[in-house]
């Protein structure tokens, strides 16, 4: 039997998400577009989550979050509808699936992951909540691309892609290769070859400096109370 430890650590924000099953017969498919809020019942206590649906250009868009956890507007990076059952993730290790009540009030399911599964229930509570994309200010040429590091003590290895757009904006996105390509979006400034990018996701902001090649951006990640060195090699 899987202990309680090993099925809360399913639930930790270093790993995170929720995905598929599918529908065995057709059925009429239920929009699960709204903000819903639940829990995810893990043994001796219950772990409160927000999850927001959207419907848009056909496709199906969302984000979650803990507030225990300080996790909000974590996107999903996938989202699908079958019928009644909904599957959705925000990261490819760990699944959620759930299904629709007839009226589309409710959503029951599975959260499940490398540590076990637990059950989950949600309560559709009004409109969805999904915040626009996230963007900056346009980026110079030289800071354009993918940035990758391997996180000190932690052994985390992260990508950092920053694009610039024809509109004018720039956007940033930094990934978590080694905890199943967790992906948060994240707002940059850049004076020189001063950088500073943070995001809204977790409490996290990083404050470095591009080298005169171009070649590494050096500084510092910051997350809630504890902060480490971090290094981004120009991929």
């Amino acid at each position: 039997m899987r202990s309680r430890n090993r099925i809360v650590a399913v639930v930790a924000l270093g790993a995170f998400i929720l995905l598929p099953a599918a529908s065995a017969h057709a059925q009429t498919a239920v929009d699960p577009s709204g903000h819903w809020e639940g829990k995810i019942e893990v043994p001796g206590m219950d772990v409160a989550l927000e999850v927001d649906l959207a419907k848009g250009a056909g496709a199906y868009a969302g984000t979650v979050g803990m507030p225990a956890q300080h996790l909000k507007g974590l996107p999903l990076v996938k989202v699908k509808v079958d019928g009644k059952t909904v599957t959705f993730a925000a990261r490819t290790d760990q699944t959620m699936t759930g299904d629709l009540s007839d009226d589309g009030r409710t959503m029951s399911g599975t959260f499940a992951g490398a540590g076990g599964s637990v059950p989950f229930i949600l309560t559709r509570t009004g409109d969805a909540r999904v915040a626009p994309p996230l963007t900056s200010a346009p980026i110079g040429k030289d800071l354009e691309g993918t940035w990758t590091s391997t996180v000190e003590d932690t052994g985390n290895h992260v990508a950092l892609t920053l694009t610039n757009h024809a509109d004018g904006t720039a956007t940033g996105h930094l990934v978590n290769l080694s905890e199943g390509g967790l992906t948060i979006p994240v707002a940059i400034r850049q004076a020189g070859s001063s950088v500073t990018f943070e995001t809204t996701v977790v409490a996290g902001s990083f404050s470095g400096a591009l080298n005169a090649a171009g070649t590494e951006l050096a500084g510092t990640w910051k997350e809630g109370t504890v902060s480490k060195p971090i290094t981004f090699r120009k991929k």
